[in-house]
């Protein structure tokens, strides 16, 4: 998120694609709707389905599910064919532009109306509109990430921004609202089978820097492995950690997966959640962590699940990171309660067990506050150094003195900062940076140019072009001694950089002389090592438009991707929608969160929400002879089926169906309440709407496809 969600009071037009604000994020809705209303900024809603935010827009453009892509580079044609592109950004910021807009001129309005379904004015309108209201402030969520070219369209949503001008500056900026309160730290943290903390990933030297963090051996941590490819090797992603258990798919590793934990994971939120059942019924060890018994605790008919009680956020204190990349900490309110204990007591007592505490805790004595410190020690690749504990518990005692605008403190013990010292914050004086890439401001001041992580020239194959990768002279930030590119800071402290300095030397020299640790660059709108070097539209795997196959097909199958085989092209049936003809969306509501193990244990939610449904369009209904309230089944390509109750509404076409993820203690017809503990039964329980969702998973990251599937509705 390279802006904040208070900065979106700011923008002069906003347009959310996949994303709806007020039954997901509605404390956010109140600088949504401030933006329109102080500042008359069209809302534009991209949404396969009327939504609660649609309902607040000025404009509601309805898109086929899965064609983002092809709708974003339909409106970067009409504004670069409109001349409508903001030049001057464009010769000094961005690279790859030539040959983004070349692939950019196929995606005609015409083109992208028979693709998507909007009408072509309506992509040149649209494109208007954002071109005379900037800066524009864009947000997606899952509904534009959850499909197998979901890197593309999130990649095709920042190119959008680039070409319009509107990155670094305030009411710009590409918005991603999170979901829970600490995604984004989880995030951070790399909480994934890629990834060591802070995005240093998995190579020799990323282990080698933790362990100097950690103050541990690197000999040590080698020998916990089996052997060194295991160091440097990707693992399961939490999509698809059933495969290694199922194995239905060629895995890439000796064994199969044998034990599982699950700590605060709702599985529900699983695709093709039917197959993680039979995994679960073939586990050796299944372990949840959970304040509530989630539906993973009562899915196995094996007695191999054990619950450990942990805490809720009240229960507990620690710090946290927000949406807009603010630290901020959480108190404890009350002790735990029953027999649950708290995150930090829970993994204590487990790496006690299993012999390495002495390791894993030799530079934490204060818990949590030394928790924080190692992590900030370590992620200087995101500026996670500067917020230390002191200065995060600072910021919540004197929220008060924090402009609700700007975001900065103005006057007070925290004069000066920003609020949550949104990272990267480099130093323990630095006042964070509330808006990646802004060169209006100093660095000292949390202003940053963009990053250089690709060497200083490129040559590109499709054009045989050779372009400098470093911003053009006259681009930088006030205070630098260079007054143009230049590249990442190394060899300040001999043999490091500025990411793995842990004396933070190099931080400090580069700030000094006015400049980004991290160099001055410009945004790439080409990637160069990714399947699609610039966003292109592929249809989905499960498509309703077999006609669109041929000239939108997808990738080859893809070999160990994250240990797993993968298939794409050989997934790809276009004669699938004969037998399942409707496309399948999924989503949020405002009563229940996640899994729902939570929110539907919680009897005021549960009397708002108590039942899982479907939203079928009136005439889909009616044609086939389905009335209101009444039991349906959805049935998947793969075999999965839910009995849910039928919801007419107009919010869906007559071709897509609609289903909350949240629900659980059903099991394809069947109630799962007896398996529950006694007297820990949820209020509410219903069929997980991911039982249905499809075969999908994206080609860079593997996030699941849950948002354009395909299905077969009948009468129960």
């Amino acid at each position: 998120m390279t802006n904040s969600l208070n900065d979106i009071r700011h923008a002069k037009s906003m347009i959310f694609i996949g994303s709806n604000a007020p039954e997901a994020h509605p404390v956010a809705m109140q600088h949504v709707l401030h933006a329109k209303e102080k500042n008359n900024a069209p809302l534009i809603v991209v949404d396969p389905r009327r939504t609660k935010l649609a309902a607040k827009a000025t404009d509601y453009i309805r898109i086929r599910p899965g064609t983002d892509a092809a709708f974003m580079m339909g409106l970067i044609n009409a504004v670069i064919t409109n001349g409508w592109e903001d030049k001057e950004f464009i010769r000094t910021r961005v690279a790859g532009y030539q040959e983004m807009a070349a692939v950019a001129v196929h995606y005609t309005p015409e083109v992208v109306e028979d693709i998507t379904g909007i009408p072509a004015a309506e992509v040149t309108r649209i494109a208007r509109i954002l071109a005379e209201n900037r800066p524009t402030s864009l947000t997606w969520c899952m509904g534009g990430t959850q499909h197998h070219i979901g890197s593309s369209i999130t990649r095709s949503f920042c190119i959008l921004q680039l070409v319009l001008g509107n990155m670094g500056v305030s009411g710009g900026g590409t918005n991603i609202f999170r979901g829970h309160d600490n995604v984004q730290g989880a995030t951070d943290m790399c909480v994934l089978s890629d990834n060591l903390p802070a995005y240093y990933g998995l190579s020799d030297g990323a282990w080698k820097h933790w362990c100097r963090v950690w103050d541990v051996d690197y000999e040590y941590i080698k020998g916990r492995f089996p052997s060194k490819d295991w160091m440097n090797k990707k693992g399961f992603t939490l999509a698809r950690w059933y495969e290694g258990v199922l194995q239905e798919e060629k895995i890439h590793q000796d064994t199969p997966i044998k034990a599982m934990i699950q700590w605060g994971c709702g599985s529900n939120s699983n695709s093709q959640y039917f197959k993680l059942k039979k995994a679960y019924d073939m586990l050796d060890l299944l372990v949840i962590v959970d304040p509530f018994p989630s539906m993973a605790a009562v899915m196995s008919d094996k007695d191999n699940a054990y619950i450990l009680p942990a805490t809720s956020q009240y229960e507990t204190s620690g710090s946290v990171t927000s949406t807009s990349r603010q630290i901020q900490w959480r108190n404890k309110v009350v002790d735990p309660i029953y027999d649950s204990k708290d995150d930090y007591t829970i993994m204590a007592e487990l790496v006690k067990r299993f012999g390495f505490a002495d390791e894993f805790y030799k530079n934490i004595k204060e818990i949590p506050e030394d928790i924080t410190r190692e992590l900030g020690r370590g992620s200087l690749t995101i500026g996670y150094n500067g917020p230390t504990p002191e200065r995060i518990k600072k910021h919540m005692e004197n929220w008060h003195t924090f402009d609700i605008e700007t975001l900065r403190a103005n006057g007070g013990p925290c004069d000066g900062d920003y609020y949550g010292m949104p990272w990267p914050c480099w130093t323990d004086e630095h006042p964070g940076t509330p808006i990646l890439y802004d060169i209006s401001k100093s660095v000292a001041e949390g202003g940053l140019p963009f990053r250089n992580r690709f060497g200083n020239e490129r040559t590109y194959e499709s054009s045989g072009r050779t372009e400098d990768q470093l911003a053009a002279p006259g681009v930088f930030n006030p205070g630098s001694e260079v007054e143009g590119g230049y590249p990442e800071f190394k060899d300040v402290v001999p043999g490091t950089n500025w990411k793995t300095d842990l004396s933070q030397e190099t931080l400090k020299v580069a700030i000094k002389r006015g400049m980004a640790p991290f160099g001055n660059a410009r945004a790439r709108c080409v990637v160069w090592d990714f399947p699609d070097k610039v966003p292109i539209h592929r249809e989905p795997l499960h498509s309703p438009r077999p006609d669109l196959v041929e000239k939108y097909p997808t990738y080859k199958d893809k070999e160990n991707h994250f240990r797993v085989d993968t298939r794409y092209e050989s997934e790809q049936n276009p004669e699938l929608y004969k037998k399942f003809p409707y496309v399948l969306t999924t989503g949020r509501m405002v009563e229940h969160m996640g899994g729902g193990a939570e929110t539907r244990s919680n009897k005021y939610l549960a009397e708002l929400q108590p039942e899982m449904y479907a939203e079928i369009n009136p005439r889909l209904a009616n044609n086939l002879g389905i009335r209101a309230d009444e039991m349906i089944w959805i049935e998947s390509p793969e075999g999965g089926k839910i009995k849910v109750k039928a919801f007419l509404t107009e919010r869906v076409d007559d071709k897509t169906i609609f289903l909350p993820y949240h629900f659980g203690g059903m099991f394809m017809g069947e109630s799962l309440l007896d398996k529950y503990p006694k007297g820990h039964e949820p209020y509410v329980i219903g069929e997980p709407g991911n039982i249905c969702t499809n075969y999908g998973y994206d080609i860079i990251t593997q996030i699941q496809a849950t948002k354009d599937g395909l299905c077969n509705i009948s009468r129960a």
